[in-house]
């Protein structure tokens, strides 16, 4: 579904992501692992039109969107769920989620029902001021408002950062059942182990550099991967 070429991006004079090209495979998900600083974040904002790439391509669905601008590639159906959450604090639940959808004319009332089934905390706070949830259910608020784009590929950043065990286990069982109902995932963590666990495709990125790709399970038993992010 998603395909990048040699992509390289510059910060400041610094070449931040060197040259990678991977593939995000339809219906699937896919996860890129690596430590601070070592892209990740770049590639999913460069996929997402909000930094511009130095060279390479980005396709979607064999169509090139490297030059599109980030609501265009919005309306082709791929959508950012930022690291930090980013909701709109003074906005409630029902109207950050309604930010959401602001390229869509059509009817979102099976959308809002979608969402409040995947998140029924926020059909019970779907009045309350997003600043005042928990992190765990701002988190669940950012996934649900990238959801009603009606995204094709759903990109996730740092979806467990700052999160309780027991919450991150549960944005995690989102992120499979979103899946399960035909929503492509591309995810960056920091939680290897939950990440890989997770995914069907994966990569390791180091220092701007794609350095390992397989398998969930087969970068999850891959003893330089323990050793360096699993332990």
């Amino acid at each position: 579904m998603l395909r990048i070429e040699d992509l390289r991006v510059n910060f400041g004079g610094i070449e931040a992501v060197k040259g990678i090209t991977l593939d995000v495979p339809e219906k699937e998900i896919a996860a890129i692992i690596g430590a601070n600083g070592a892209g990740k974040s770049t590639t999913l904002r460069t996929i997402a039109g909000v930094v511009k790439p130095a060279s390479g391509r980005v396709f979607f669905k064999d169509e090139e969107i490297t030059a599109l601008s980030p609501d265009r590639i919005v309306a082709k159906g791929i959508t950012l769920v930022p690291e930090g959450r980013r909701v709109f604090p003074d906005l409630t639940v029902l109207e950050n989620l309604k930010v959401g959808a602001y390229l869509r004319k059509d009817n979102l009332e099976s959308d809002f029902e979608w969402v409040y089934d995947l998140f029924p905390r926020l059909r019970e706070r779907s009045w309350q001021a997003a600043g005042t949830l928990s992190g765990g259910e701002q988190q669940m608020l950012a996934v649900g408002r990238a959801l009603m784009s009606r995204p094709k590929l759903l990109m996730m950043d740092e979806p467990s950062l700052g999160l309780a065990p027991l919450i991150v286990k549960g944005i995690f069982d989102i992120i499979k059942e979103i899946n399960r109902q035909g929503v492509t995932i591309l995810l960056i963590e920091q939680n290897a182990n939950m990440a890989l666990q997770t995914a069907s495709t994966a990569y390791v990125l180091k220092t701007g550099l794609i350095s390992m790709k397989g398998t969930g399970s087969e970068l999850l038993k891959n003893e330089e991967v323990k050793k360096a992010y699993l332990t």
